[in-house]
Parts: structure tokens; C-alpha cells; sequence
């Protein structure tokens, strides 16, 4: 059967005829050990050709898979099927009373599929959502399982590895009691002025913090706090309330946005910017992130400010989060406590990849390390240098996958191999 597969932006058409599906781990091991070249595309919320196969490989779909989450209420902890995705994961969770130390800003992408690429909330003390991956259980080459948990000198490669090293199929992650969060916006946060130590402040100065602008003015248009129940919310003298509901990009209905001017509620309904039961478009955008040591933080943003102009032109939203530091070895968090700079653009690359040129150059010498499923133009020669563990993964990736059954042209290019 032949079938047009593209990513959820549409911006991606798969050269893949088909998408596979399988229905038992059996049926999806059988398939993995007869195919040249698999590769895994989740949720589809990537934005470049990270999922890739080629015309002649096999593009996976997990989602047929059952749906397994299980909790050990006892150890604090979830085994969680590759094809569920963090909304299911989240509500399932709490109804046992325990939580998810964190969320991205959408609930709807896929748990494998966002480990996998580095993918991250924000929080000054909460690091990617791979932080909380205890175990990982991959099918390998040839059909068979391994499983690599921490302790295994292995792991550091195992959970971040960009698909290069199998299909994975569960994970093991970390809970903790069930908490309450409540969310407070602030309107026009000055960047006149501000310096790193007031950065820090305002970053800290919840559980978890977003910073937003369109860059068609200095400053930000958005604050977003989330105050966990249980911790202090200190005065936030840098800005106003919001005296109505907000959304990130500016215009757009706040409808689908999670619950705001201090209401509080579960940890999971709070966290994303956007609720669980609001189905995405097929979206009208494109996106890119770029990941910096936080001593940076101000600095590129006043280089971004200098060219506000020209991201202006084809920008709906960025945004400005922060992620504590991580170890494994292809995280862009990887060993130093980080500022994400986030883009969401309009719908249109051609327009869209003169100006992420620009931006990338005006984050040159701050060290930016692009998330991985993200739309960007930085050579990978120059990026593999800003990864210090790059070696080591190549090694676990031959130990592995010793035919490159996993290595489509976007890894080995990453990879330098």
C-alpha cells in the first residue's frame, strides 16, 4: 500500500510509502530484524527529517501497540509503553495520587518520542523530561530486546540517542506525590535594563517560568509563572497581572490554554500551556529552539534584540525557559544548567530558513546547541564539538546497531559517522 505520511506540521512528506503499524512487540520485532533501515516517527511533532527512512526504509508507527502504563505506587513509578503519549501518561498517574515532576508545553507528543530528542518544560531546578527515565527497554537490530538502566554505563546514551540505537518500546520513569499548581500571567517584562542577576530572579521565582515576545517590540509581552501549592510565589515587581486570559501568541483565542489567574489545580492540568482535551491542528507553523549555558542568557537575548526586526518578519511566538542541567550525553542539556530560546514560526520555509540563518548567527560564540527535532541550518560539524560525550555515543550506537540499521542521513550527519 502506498500512503502520503507527513509530520504534524505538513512541513516533512516522508519518503517512506508507507507507515507501518504493528500490533504486538512480536509482530514489531519480526519487522525491525527484516527491514534495511527503521526509523520511529511518534508523535510527528518534529520539525526536520529526524524520522526520515528513506524511500527504501521502514517508518514506524508504535501507536497500535497496547497502551501500557503501569504503576508501582510503592517505588514510585510508571513503566510506560513507547506509543502512549504524556496526556494519557499524565491523567493516569494522578488518579494513583503521584505526578510527573514536569511537563513540556504540550501534552499531546509522545513520551519515547520526546526523550528522545531532549525535549524539556522549564524550571530552573527541573532538568529534560529524561531526567526522570530510570530504565529503557529497546528492540535492537536484529529483533531482540535490551534493556539499560541506570547503573549501566551505558545509560548516559541510552535514552537521548535520536532513535540511533533502536525502537523503544517502554520506559521506566521516576514519580512523586501528586501536587497542585497554580498559574499567574504578567504582561510587558521590560528587557531595558535587565542583566543576569534579575534574569535569575524572575527565573526563579517559580516552579516554572516562560518568558514570551514576538519581538516586534524590546521586551516581553508574557510572563507565565507556575507556582507549585506547596512552595512560596514571591512578588513579581517587574511587570503587571494580565487583567484577561493570555495565549502565547498574540491574537489567538486563550480558550486552549490551561487555567490562569491563580486558579489552582493537578500538576498535569497546569504545567503544559495548553490543555490536554484541545486537539492541535495539523499546524500552521515551524518551529526551532536553541539551548545555551544560562550565563548567556541575557547576552543572546540582546543580540536577539538586534535583529528584532528580521525574526520579527516571519515569528509568531518565542519563547524563554530555563532547564537544569542533565547527563545524558546528546541532551542539549547535557552537563550545564541551560536557557532555552524557543520559535515558533509561521508556515513557510522559505521564507522562514534565511531568517534562522541570521538568528544562528547572532547566537554565534554562546555555545547553542539546536533541540534536536527543531528546524535549524548550523552545520553538524560544528555542532558535534559541543557535545563532549559525541564519541562515546558512536561507540554504544556500533555496539548496538553494528549495520547502521538506525542511522538514517540525519544521524549520521549529527553523528559524523
Amino acid at each position: 500500500m502506498t500512503e502520503t505520511v507527513t509530520n504534524w506540521a505538513g512541513n516533512i512528506t516522508y519518503a517512506a510509502k508507507e507507515l507501518h503499524r504493528p500490533h504486538s512487540l512480536d509482530a514489531l520485532g519480526a519487522l525491525v530484524a527484516d527491514s534495511a533501515t527503521v526509523r520511529v516517527l511518534g508523535s510527528g511533532h518534529s520539525f526536520n527529517e529526524i524520522a526520515e527512512p528513506g524511500a527504501d526504509g521502514v517508518l514506524l508507527s508504535l501507536g497500535a501497540l497496547p497502551p501500557e502504563i503501569d504503576v508501582d505506587t510503592a517505588a514510585r513509578k510508571v513503566r510506560v509503553g513507547g506509543g502512549v503519549r504524556y496526556a494519557e501518561l499524565a491523567r493516569y498517574v494522578h488518579a494513583q495520587g503521584l505526578a510527573l515532576p514536569n511537563m513540556a508545553s504540550l501534552p499531546h507528543i509522545s513520551v519515547a518520542g520526546s526523550v528522545a530528542t531532549g525535549t524539556h518544560g522549564s524550571g530552573v531546578g527541573n532538568g529534560p523530561l529524561a531526567s526522570v527515565v530510570r530504565e529503557v527497554e529497546i528492540v535492537t537490530a536484529d529483533g531482540s530486546t535490551v534493556v539499560i538502566g541506570r547503573g549501566d554505563e551505558r545509560f548516559g546514551g541510552a535514552v537521548t540517542s535520536l532513535g540511533a540505537l533502536g525502537v523503544v518500546t517502554a520506559l521506566t520513569l521516576d514519580l512523586e506525590t501528586s501536587f497542585e499548581v497554580e498559574q499567574h500571567v504578567f504582561t510587558e517584562f521590560p528587557l531595558a535594563g535587565l542583566d543576569f542577576a534579575t534574569f535569575e530572579t524572575v527565573m526563579e521565582s517559580a516552579y516554572s517560568v516562560s518568558l514570551f515576545t514576538d519581538w516586534r517590540a524590546p521586551g516581553f509581552r508574557q510572563v507565565w509563572l507556575k507556582r507549585r501549592t506547596d512552595q512560596p510565589l514571591p512578588g513579581f515587581p517587574w511587570a503587571a497581572p494580565a487583567t484577561e486570559k493570555m495565549h502565547p501568541v498574540p491574537g489567538m483565542p486563550a480558550v486552549n490554554c490551561t487555567e490562569q489567574f491563580g486558579v489552582p489545580g493537578p500538576w498535569h492540568e497546569r504545567l503544559p500551556h495548553f490543555r490536554a482535551e484541545f486537539v492541535p491542528s495539523s499546524g500552521a507553523e515551524l518551529q526551532s529552539e536553541y539551548l545555551l549555558p544560562r550565563r548567556y542568557a541575557v547576552d543572546a537575548m540582546y543580540a536577539i534584540d538586534g535583529i528584532r526586526e528580521t525574526v520579527a518578519s516571519v515569528l509568531q511566538t518565542c519563547e524563554v525557559r530555563t532547564v537544569a542541567a542533565d547527563e545524558q550525553w546528546l541532551s542539549p542539556a547535557y552537563g550545564r544548567d541551560t536557557v532555552a530560546l524557543h520559535f515558533t514560526w509561521i508556515e513557510d520555509t522559505a521564507a522562514v530558513l534565511p531568517v534562522v540563518r541570521r538568528l544562528e548567527a547572532a547566537l554565534d560564540g554562546f555555545e547553542a546547541r539546536p533541540h534536536w527535532g527543531k528546524v535549524f541550518t548550523a552545520p553538524a560539524e560544528a555542532l558535534r564539538g559541543r557535545y563532549p560525550r559525541l564519541g562515546d555515543f558512536r561507540t554504544l550506537a556500533r555496539d548496538l546497531d553494528p549495520s547502521g540499521k538506525f542511522a538514517n542521513a540525519f544521524v549520521r550527519e549529527a553523528l559524523g559517522a
